[in-house]
């Protein structure tokens, strides 16, 4: 009896190794940014997707830095994120097979109704941060090696500053994703800054409002990547290359441009970059 089980279990894992890839789980691991989750994107495209290519798409949702980092370990076939300087990293490092641009939208400093810092319609970011310093008016940072967080940090550098090192009071780490983020502004009437994507998505917005929006400094520029097959014999390269081929083709493209909510766009195509013109 002992032979017979040990034998159907050889037989049973054979019959599994050779079976066409068509017959096992046609779908792909999909490691991305908070915000193209959050924002509900991927509940719009995916769907499409599928009907296209019959694969599936699993997302892992995290910050930037940690969708990266789960590339670099093989747990993904292929990455979605925002932070183009750690992604062209990425690729360098033999990580990623090729990065290509996607979508853009942009970034928005979200602030209180009262705007205790008085900044509320200025064009300007970095003037908006040094003042926010200055007035000591609080302030929620994700802390989550996002590529939020990473957009922040350097827009401080930029401005001649570094909280995040000297930790005032009012500078708040809380180490979690844009919605946390948000709620938290709305629970400490404080700054923060945001994705416009997941800030249209989001939906307490009673106490907060956008302040500060319109510089080129908050340009938002996603991209996506294959991981290394080579490094990674288990990525899945074929079907992970048919969801970017997909994503930057001009179905793809086109539906990306066409979600919105409340007649807002949420991101913007511009695979090449160059923003798609819709047929017709």
């Amino acid at each position: 009896m002992r032979w017979f089980r040990l034998a159907a279990t050889a037989l049973a894992t054979s019959m599994s190794v050779s079976l066409p890839a068509a017959a096992q789980d046609k779908s792909i691991i999909v490691a991305s940014t908070t915000s193209t989750e959050d924002s509900g994107l991927f509940g719009h495209i995916l769907p499409l997707f599928k009907a296209n290519s019959g694969i599936e798409v699993k997302v892992v949702a995290q910050g930037t830095g940690q969708a990266l980092d789960t590339g670099r370990r093989g747990d993904a076939d292929v990455v979605f994120v925002h932070a183009k300087p750690q992604e062209e990293k990425f690729v360098a490092d033999g990580f990623g097979v090729q990065r290509y641009d996607v979508m853009y939208n942009d970034f928005v400093l979200i602030g209180p109704k009262e705007d205790p810092a008085k900044i509320k319609d200025s064009k300007d970011i970095l003037a908006a941060l040094k003042t926010i310093n200055a007035s000591g008016a609080a302030f929620v940072s994700r802390g989550d090696k996002s590529g939020t967080h990473a957009a922040e940090l350097a827009l401080w550098r930029a401005a001649g500053l570094s909280p995040q090192d000297k930790k005032p009071g009012w500078y708040r780490e809380i180490g979690q994703g844009m919605g946390a983020a948000l709620n938290t502004a709305t629970a400490m009437q404080a700054y923060v800054l945001a994705d416009r994507g997941t800030w249209i998505s989001f939906k307490n917005k009673a106490a907060l409002e956008i302040a500060v929006e319109g510089d080129k400094a908050l340009f938002n520029q996603y991209g996506i990547m294959l991981v290394n097959p080579a490094k990674f014999p288990s990525v899945k390269k074929v079907w992970g290359q048919a969801f970017i081929d997909w994503t930057t083709s001009a179905e793809g493209q086109n539906a990306i441009s066409d979600y919105k909510i409340d007649g807002q766009q949420l991101f913007f195509p511009n695979f090449e970059g160059k923003e798609l013109k819709k047929a017709g």
